[in-house]
């Protein structure tokens, strides 16, 4: 339903001012990216002339749509986050991984820890909960803080930017009308490869053009960042590699034990492989009214696979460890106040990207991507990127590539729309710089200068956004 009649230039002019305005409005003005998104949608659909009341009414069903899709299972997933960090959960699974390798495998060790904790924790989260251990790991392996540091970085970034139930992922899946559970798929077939190249391996050439030490890093950040990390309590240290104790987790009130490597693992990893098993049924199962069909389908809906999730885990990470009732829901509880602000941006997103479906952007852009004969997949990530080097955010960059590109989709098969989301999300990352908030994190908690930050994290970043892209388009070849 397009809510305008202006004309395909008018309508192109309209979608840059709105995001001209979004990105001056976070950069320069310093407003919140919710007030900043809706904003730009008022902006942009004044340019587009279209009536005030359908600009909010528009505004408004595209906010409500996305809360009731995604902002439903970025609630479930921080509390399975936050349950996993109080429980201990987190510190077991370090524990018995950085207890059964050597030195020589401690890069890969915290690339898989950091990739397991990606799961269900928000990047910023897992920089708090993984930075310090890999402090204490190296100051106690008296090895370059970069050879351990990138790999968990690494970890964290693929996993925020590629894979379900993080936001982005998730938006750009809802405003494509991609299948989440091929998206999941493909994006483990992308990701470890990505992580193997831009973590462990980088590594070694980082800890060279960055060759710093941990042995004056303290524990917290240097300085303050605005993150709220400082109030986070200390992260976890381990104790598989002889790391003091001094970095623990803080457990939650009740808890007598320390959930097992099993437990937890499987509490985290649960909604994954509930929403791979629906995923490969519909494309083995051709029998529509397949009983096991129906119930795959059904217990790998994110909703429900996110709840099943929770509910493990309030039993094999709250009652098994010792809490009570009213301490497992307010371990809960106590996940949802830290998500209100991701929320609000990724629900003003989507009203964001209704405003521009409304008024037609959406196909202009779709017919002119159609005519340009350029893949969709290469003016995804290339939008992305736009948006990421202008705002500093991944998830402002995911919610408007996908809204801008959304009229290439109806052209689009299931395993394209697929690619196209993992496109996006590869280029949402790419090259952090100075007006994004992880870049001033990583540099604090690492103690580095600006310059060995974007030798180091910056690098990173870029790499695995154009690394990540390779493979994707590797992948399109083939399916």
């Amino acid at each position: 339903m397009e809510l305008t009649d202006a004309g395909n230039t008018q309508l192109v002019i309209a979608a840059l001012l709105g995001i001209a305005a979004v990105v001056v409005l976070i950069v320069w003005a310093k407003i919140h990216p919710f007030l900043a998104l809706i904003l730009g949608a008022a902006v942009m659909g004044t340019a587009a002339e279209v009536a005030p009341l359908d600009i909010v009414d528009s505004f408004t069903v595209g906010f409500g749509d996305t809360v009731g899709s995604v902002g439903l299972l970025i609630a479930l997933g921080a509390m399975v986050g936050k349950i996993l960090s109080d429980s201990g959960g987190s510190d077991t699974i370090v524990d018995t991984i950085i207890g059964r390798v050597g030195k020589a495998g401690l890069p890969w060790a915290m690339a898989l820890i950091a990739a397991i904790l990606g799961l269900p924790l928000f990047f910023e989260v897992g920089v708090v909960l993984l930075v310090p251990v890999v402090i204490l790991v190296a100051r106690k392996m008296d090895i370059p803080i970069m050879r351990v540091g990138i790999p968990a970085l690494a970890g964290l970034s693929v996993l925020h930017g590629l894979m379900p139930p993080h936001p982005g992922p998730l938006v750009a899946i809802d405003n494509l009308g991609a299948d989440l559970g091929l998206t999941l798929l493909f994006g483990l077939i992308v990701a470890f490869p990505t992580l193997v190249i831009c973590g462990p391996l980088l590594a070694r050439f980082v800890e060279q053009w960055v060759p710093t030490h941990a042995t004056t890093l303290a524990l917290a950040p240097t300085g303050g960042t605005g993150t709220g990390a400082e109030d986070a309590g200390p992260a976890s240290g381990r104790a598989g590699a002889g790391v003091e104790d001094e970095a623990r987790t803080p457990l939650a009130e009740g808890v007598t034990r320390r959930p097992g490597f099993a437990a937890a693992v499987v509490c985290i990893t649960l909604p994954v492989v509930l929403m791979l098993a629906r995923a490969i049924a519909e494309l083995t199962i051709d029998d529509d009214d397949s009983r096991v069909l129906q119930t795959l389908v059904f217990i790998g809906t994110p909703a429900v696979a996110l709840l099943a999730a929770v509910l493990v885990s309030m039993w094999f990470l709250g009652f098994r460890t010792g809490m009570n009732r009213t301490q497992v829901e307010r371990s809960l509880g106590s996940g949802l106040p830290g998500i209100a602000s991701i929320l609000l941006i990724v629900a003003a997103g989507g009203g964001f990207k209704a405003m521009l479906v409304d008024a037609g952007v959406g196909d202009v852009i779709g017919d002119w991507a159609q005519g340009s004969g350029i893949s969709p997949l290469l003016l995804g990530w290339l939008v992305a990127v736009g948006v990421r080097l202008a705002t500093g955010s991944a998830t402002v960059a995911t919610i408007t590539a996908s809204g801008i590109v959304s009229g290439v989709a109806a052209s689009l098969d299931s395993p394209e729309l697929a690619l196209l989301v993992l496109a996006i999300g590869c280029g949402s990352v790419f090259f952090s710089h100075v007006n994004d908030a992880g870049f001033w994190l990583v540099k604090e908690y690492f103690g580095l200068t600006i310059g060995q930050t974007l030798k180091s994290w910056s690098v990173m970043e870029t790499a695995i956004s154009v690394v990540g892209l390779v493979f994707v388009l590797l992948l399109g070849l083939v399916v």
